[in-house]
């Protein structure tokens, strides 16, 4: 196996320096530690205000697929993931539509990313256009992804380390907000987790079916399995813990956000789709407001970031399987040992 993958000595290939708090950096980045944000007000209104409870379940679900992705790395050490589990268990062309699927998930990640960072930047500064970030921001994340995997994994580390400092910047403020103008009771504090006026199963897990999209992203660590030490033990303990990181992170943040916001004001249209960044003006006012704009800004523009790093080396995969020309698509340059024309590829697509 090592043998195929990485080919003669004088073949340019993908280089394992990456240890395990890397990949976990990249998961973390890959799927935000300000994830459950942007769908906090649409799951509070469909599990009636039971956010917690269906982040917890929805984090018990997520860690059995985490374990099955990290036990399959063992067998496959490899950059394809999925595509190249199923292409070797059970019969490559399934594996061929399985990898066509996954790139078409991996690129329209970046897309909607590269969207959202340039629509969020006209509302910071409107006189510039549309395009112009559109364009700033795919040439930013081509960039980087060009620099090799050490530059990656340090940006990836500083993404990581300012979205933290957000949220527990957040959580401050709310935890204030809460013991100075709330003044929870007992019943309070255990209403995120299950108010018997609201509660209901079919609720929670309608929720929980939306809930599940915090964790979305995870599966990207295993495209990594040719660049990181030991893949055999660590993408199985990075994505596990990943997906606890997030899970444990995310019901801390909507724990205080449902203690902070009346639980008799349901988040009506149009404040739904943006509800926590309402709930953090009512916490922290209007600097809170837009810092955590900003930050959102930032963190969907490290999962850009991330995703070009995931699509590229699934496309490298499938074009050294012969699933995609093995030119230009399986090829690793020389110097930067990054599959540079796959970098371009998707880079060009938004």
């Amino acid at each position: 196996m090592e043998e195929t993958i990485a080919g003669s000595a004088d073949t340019p290939r993908l280089q394992r320096s990456l240890k395990l708090w890397h990949l976990i950096v990249y998961g973390i980045i890959i799927i935000q530690p300000t994830a459950p944000m942007g769908i906090y007000g649409v799951v509070s209104n469909i599990a009636r205000g039971h956010v917690v409870t269906t982040i917890l379940i929805a984090m018990v679900a997520m860690l059995f697929t985490a374990i099955s992705y990290g036990r399959m790395a063992r067998v496959y050490p490899r950059a394809g993931s999925a595509f190249s589990y199923v292409s070797e268990e059970l019969n490559p062309k399934l594996g061929y539509v399985v990898g066509w699927a996954m790139l078409m998930d991996y690129l329209l990640n970046p897309i909607i990313c590269v969207i959202w960072c340039s629509q969020a930047a006209r509302n910071i500064v409107p006189g510039v256009p549309f395009a112009f970030w559109a364009v700033a921001f795919a040439l930013l994340s081509t960039y980087l992804n060009t620099r090799g995997i050490q530059t990656s994994g340090r940006v990836n580390a500083v993404l990581s380390i300012a979205m933290s400092l957000v949220v527990i910047l957040f959580l401050g403020e709310g935890v204030r907000y809460i013991l100075s103008a709330v003044h929870p009771t007992a019943h309070d504090l255990l209403r995120p987790f299950y108010d018997p006026a609201t509660f209901s199963m079919t609720a929670v897990f309608k929720g929980t079916s939306v809930a599940v999209l915090t964790y979305i992203g995870f599966d990207g660590i295993s495209t990594m399995a040719e660049e990181v030490e030991n893949p055999r033990r660590n993408i199985l303990l990075a994505t596990v813990l990943t997906c606890l990181i997030i899970g444990i992170l995310s019901m801390v943040q909507v724990y205080v956000a449902q203690l902070a916001w009346p639980a008799d004001q349901p988040f009506a249209p149009p404040i739904v789709d943006t509800a926590f960044v309402h709930v953090a003006a009512r916490v922290g006012g209007p600097f809170l407001f837009q810092f955590l704009n900003a930050t959102l800004l930032v963190a969907n523009m490290g999962s850009a970031i991330a995703a070009q790093f995931g699509a590229s080396r699934l496309m490298y995969s499938m074009g050294r399987d012969n699933s995609l020309p093995r030119k230009p698509f399986g090829v690793i340059h020389p110097r930067h040992h990054v599959p540079l024309n796959n970098v371009l590829i998707v880079g060009a697509t938004p």
